[in-house]
């Protein structure tokens, strides 16, 4: 395709454009669906031949998916249970799933959407994902779709994404820990540029507000979703002067992390400190007293996201672009009143 003398890649929405149809159409031509008229479809093949028009593999009804499915790590029990339920969701759908545990850093936007292309992938999931609107914006052009699951950044209004309700998790955790009578919580947050971060830590602040407490900014430390974080976290908040009695933890294994220093502290959990955590995670279960927690539907949230990625291959719109599911306290062992 040529502008102005300069020749640029064809996108989805210049194939669109130069036909007089809209990218759903366009959309629905690659995949091979069948509610397009055969005039109009003609028309939008010659466009694309002519533009040399190059997306991933148009898919037959007949044809097997195949999706690529990026996360940060396959080492944590969070991204064990979303795999899950991604697999689960595949697996009864007859879609092929290769799976890449990677920094995305060590790799553009553009470089992926060439290597997808090149193997005649038809969608991307991307779990926890560091891009933003504009890197997205790349697959949507070359007509790959995109779903996903916790983004760290806020994605754009037309792209799908996964997640649980973590204001109202957070806000939970915290009015479990007031309703038992603790006023010093604290809060250990997970990574301060992701957006769950910000909900959970929200939900925290809109618990204390709601009961007429003022945030303590000594009390709420962001950090990492680790379990080393925990421990860290957990022995600069005892080393203040008026230490807290409750810790709400961003997630498990940061609320994992904080179990293990108090208890080099010499801390009873719960007698000494009450300790909530956030995922739900099965791990957990094993813990020994077990650890209340905020409970994501992680499996849920995986065949969620992968059911919205393969009905967005086959051409159907998204009911929805932001969906989030339900979380629920689960009231354990690790929480008491304070002495």
């Amino acid at each position: 395709m040529t502008l102005g003398g300069t020749t640029t890649k064809a996108t989805l929405a210049s194939v669109a454009e130069v036909a007089g149809v809209s990218i759903p159409t366009v959309s629905k031509v690659l995949n091979g669906r069948d509610d397009v008229a055969a005039a109009t479809r003609d028309r939008v093949l010659e466009v694309m031949r002519s533009l040399n028009y190059r997306s991933a593999a148009p898919r037959r009804r007949t044809d097997s998916v195949m999706i690529d499915v990026v996360v940060e790590s396959v080492t944590t029990a969070y991204y064990t249970e979303v795999m899950d339920g991604i697999l689960e969701c595949t697996s009864e759908n007859g879609a092929e799933v290769v799976l890449s545990a990677m920094s995305l850093q060590a790799s553009s936007a553009a470089q992926r959407v060439q290597r997808m292309l090149d193997a005649g992938r038809h969608g991307l999931l991307l779990v926890t994902s560091k891009w933003g609107s504009s890197d997205l914006l790349t697959f949507q052009e070359r007509g790959i779709p995109v779903v996903l699951v916790d983004p760290l950044n806020p994605p754009g209004a037309d792209v799908v994404s996964v997640g649980a309700t973590n204001w109202a998790g957070g806000k939970s955790a915290t009015e479990h820990l007031l309703d038992l009578g603790h006023q010093r919580i604290a809060h250990l947050g997970g990574p301060p540029q992701a957006e769950c971060s910000h909900d959970r830590q929200h939900g925290y602040m809109a618990a204390l507000l709601g009961r007429g407490m003022e945030t303590r900014p000594e009390y709420v430390i962001p950090g990492a979703f680790t379990r080393p974080f925990g421990i860290e976290g957990l022995g600069r908040l005892l080393d203040l002067p008026e230490p807290p009695t409750a810790v709400f933890a961003a997630n498990d294994t940061i609320a994992m992390g904080v179990w293990e220093e108090a208890r080099r502290r010499g801390l009873q959990v719960p007698a000494d400190l009450s300790i909530v955590g956030f995922d739900g995670t099965s791990f957990i279960e094993e813990a020994m007293p077990q650890l209340t927690t905020v409970e994501q539907p992680l499996r849920e949230i995986g065949r969620t996201a992968a059911r919205a990625l393969l009905r967005q291959i086959d051409g159907q719109e998204p009911d929805s672009t932001r969906i989030e599911l339900a979380t629920r306290l689960l009231v354990r062992e690790s929480t008491a009143p304070p002495r």
